[in-house]
């Protein structure tokens, strides 16, 4: 985890804000504090067992100075729940895309119910990996779902840091550091306050910054 502050937050602002507009997606400024941009990049290594991808998060802070938060997550499903899927249809992998207005501050389920950014404003595209091993593979075969999935982002179970993803993830984006969340969190109930409880979650590839 890092706070980035000064040049080096413009820098990356600018890298991400042209890599988003080069896709055709909004880059949220409009000279507002916590006017959060919420991105995500996937490891072009895609490896399901490591927490390997990065979120990112955009923003003018309360002095008006960009900053920005880095986190280690994966947003793809763990070895585990690709060797058995809780859906008959495969297990989700998020599709990259800008999911505009898709997520609310709400309680994440399960066995460790906490609060979490979930899918509660709109749909979704997901791949369906039904190979049962290990690796994603994805090409032009694989089917693609619509909806509301519950691919929430969320920290996982452990109060501390995981090495490895195991069934952590189903499809959500997770943290790999739970001591961490807070901070993101706080970042966002500081955009809630302004904005409402409304965030918009942009997944890019790896590639999408190397261009």
């Amino acid at each position: 985890m890092a706070i980035i502050r000064g040049l080096h937050a413009q820098l990356i602002k600018d890298q991400f804000k042209n890599a988003l507009e080069e896709k055709g997606y909004v880059f949220f400024d409009g000279n507002k504090s916590y006017n959060l941009n919420i991105i995500g990049v996937r490891n072009s290594s895609h490896d399901s067992k490591k927490f390997d991808d990065i979120l990112a998060v955009v923003y003018r802070n309360d002095n008006n100075e960009w900053e920005v938060l880095t986190y280690e997550i994966t947003t793809e499903p763990g070895p585990s729940i690709l060797r058995k899927p809780i859906n008959p249809d495969g297990t989700a992998i998020l599709v990259p895309n800008q999911y505009r207005g898709v997520y609310k501050i709400g309680l994440h389920g399960g066995s460790y119910r906490h609060t979490a950014l979930i899918q509660r404003g709109g749909k979704v595209e997901v791949w369906r990996d039904t190979n049962k091993n290990e690796k994603i593979e994805i090409d032009e075969n694989t089917l693609v779902q619509e909806g509301m999935f519950g691919i929430n982002i969320h920290r996982h179970a452990s109060s501390s840091e995981r090495e490895y993803v195991r069934g952590s993830s189903a499809g959500c984006q997770v943290f790999k550091d739970s001591r961490q969340w807070n901070q993101f969190l706080n970042a966002c109930h500081k955009a809630a306050d302004k904005f409402g409880n409304s965030f918009t979650y942009t997944l890019i590839d790896q590639e999408d910054l190397e261009q």
